[in-house]
């Protein structure tokens, strides 16, 4: 049995849960309130405005404790990472991999020192290794490669089996993709997101997150996603609870080809359909709905929540799909393995920087150069991802094992769950939205219990559920499949 709502008195009762006319009336005054000032969602999530754009009904103020972390994020070190990446001439798969100065060997080396002048600093929390595989001969990999990431591991203090991954690819490319000779810098694609997740690592080693993060520099990706894939696989393979991952890939500047900037804003890629989807998952999909609700949709909207604010700078721009067109990312092997997974990407990219010989033709300067990125804008990049991930760490777990009850037939809307194991865990939330809204609009206090009852019906609108914790920080909303 769950708790009551307080503030049911005035419209129908319910022993279980939530009065449908307390959540209608509840549901008016949010929608009014924030329409007329930016506020007015339920306490637990009040909303605010950022840069003169309403926040979800489900965004969490950021702590004086983020705050502090995300000020320390230093955007002189992400410029000194990205060119100093971008020294080594070029980074491709198949250059170098014992040249001290050049190639792809020479980047490993840098950034594995690197880490391990962070882990120093960790008091024994951080561990850094190179995970590394040969990789047999493919279309673009011509003959036997050894592939190699570098992972930083931050242990997790209370939760160290729950995990979140950030990464960026090291690996860079010319115009040709076999082309393992010529200069190529990378600097956008991939130092600036490399940078990021080394910044990051930087700044937390020295802290105590609840659950474990991990930070990686991954190879292969221009080549066919080969070390995100080999990651992917060693965690699936030992049956680790990655709860969400992030790929940044791009994100050095908000410079489009046509010189018009957007240097607030940053692109997060999601997926609807999960690409690990079985028939049976599929089915039940087509029967309720369901195709904007995937768990990386759900770690989306948990960024907007988050990192939408003004302790980043940025504005989190949500795109419903997995990737661009005819494009791919270090994300996709977690999505194909059942993982939450979404891309980073700045929000118009200029492709005479990325993907090319460095040359001038016409006057005009081609190359993935350092002087084309934005080590500002970098910085705030690496913030969004450091409040995503740091959140994630210290609030609960996404909820398992959520449902919502279908063997009786009623208007009313019975949902359970399985109980986390936080020790500070305080409670839970019931979510809910119209069918056709993109971001959960209501927030309901369902208290410390397993089962709520909501007096709407599951027909009409979208619920999901997500956990507390006694610091008040929300885990991701977990989106209940039906359960007779």
């Amino acid at each position: 049995m769950s708790q009551q709502t307080p503030g049911n008195a005035g419209g129908p009762t319910n022993p279980q849960g939530t009065g449908r006319r307390t959540v209608l009336t509840a549901a008016g005054v949010t929608a009014l309130g924030a329409a007329l000032t930016g506020v007015g969602a339920p306490p637990a999530a009040a909303a605010a405005r950022t840069s003169g754009r309403d926040r979800p009904a489900t965004a969490q103020t950021p702590s004086r404790e983020l705050r502090t972390l995300l000020a320390e994020i230093d955007r002189d070190r992400i410029e000194a990472t990205v060119r100093t990446l971008a020294s080594f001439g070029t980074r491709h798969t198949l250059s170098s991999q014992d040249d001290p100065k050049r190639g792809i060997g020479a980047a490993r080396d840098w950034i594995f020192a690197e880490l391990k002048r962070y882990a120093a600093l960790s008091g024994g929390r951080m561990t850094v290794e190179l995970q590394s595989y040969v990789q047999e001969p493919v279309p673009r990999i011509p003959v036997a490669t050894r592939i190699t990431n570098v992972v930083a591991t931050l242990r997790g203090s209370a939760a160290p089996e729950r995990v979140y991954v950030v990464s960026g690819h090291y690996d860079s490319r010319a115009t040709d993709v076999m082309d393992a000779v010529s200069d190529a810098p990378g600097a956008d694609d991939d130092a600036s997101g490399v940078a990021a997740a080394m910044e990051l690592a930087r700044v937390m080693a020295t802290r105590r997150p609840a659950a474990t993060i991990v930070f990686a520099a991954v190879a292969g990706e221009e080549q066919g996603l080969f070390g995100a894939t080999h990651m992917a696989q060693t965690f699936k393979a030992a049956g680790v609870d990655v709860q969400g991952m992030f790929t940044d890939d791009i994100v050095g500047s908000p410079t489009a080809d046509d010189g018009s900037r957007d240097p607030h804003t940053i692109r997060l890629f999601a997926e609807g359909v999960p690409s690990s989807e079985t028939p049976e998952q599929a089915a039940t999909r087509r029967s309720v709905g369901g195709e904007n609700d995937s768990p990386s949709r759900q770690l989306a909207r948990f960024v907007r929540d988050v990192a939408d604010n003004d302790a980043t700078g940025m504005h989190v721009r949500v795109v419903y799909r997995r990737d661009r067109y005819l494009r791919g990312g270090d994300h996709i092997p977690y999505l194909e393995r059942g993982y939450p997974a979404a891309r980073f990407t700045e929000p118009a990219e200029d492709f005479a920087h990325q993907h090319q010989d460095v040359k001038v033709a016409d006057g005009k300067q081609f190359g993935d150069l350092p002087q084309f990125c934005d080590f500002g804008y970098i910085a705030r990049v690496a913030k969004v991802n450091g409040a995503a991930l740091w959140t994630l760490a210290q609030a609960p777990g996404t909820p398992k094992g959520a449902k919502i009850l279908t063997s009786a037939l009623t208007n009313a809307t019975e949902l359970v769950w399985e109980r986390g194991t936080e020790a500070d865990l305080a409670g839970y939330e019931v979510v809910w939205r119209e069918t056709t809204a993109p971001e959960w609009t209501h927030v309901i206090d369902a208290g410390d219990a397993t089962r709520h009852t909501v007096d709407l019906s599951k027909d009409n609108v979208f619920f999901g559920v997500r956990a507390v914790n006694r610091a008040g920080l929300r885990s991701p909303v977990a989106f209940p499949a039906p359960q007779r």
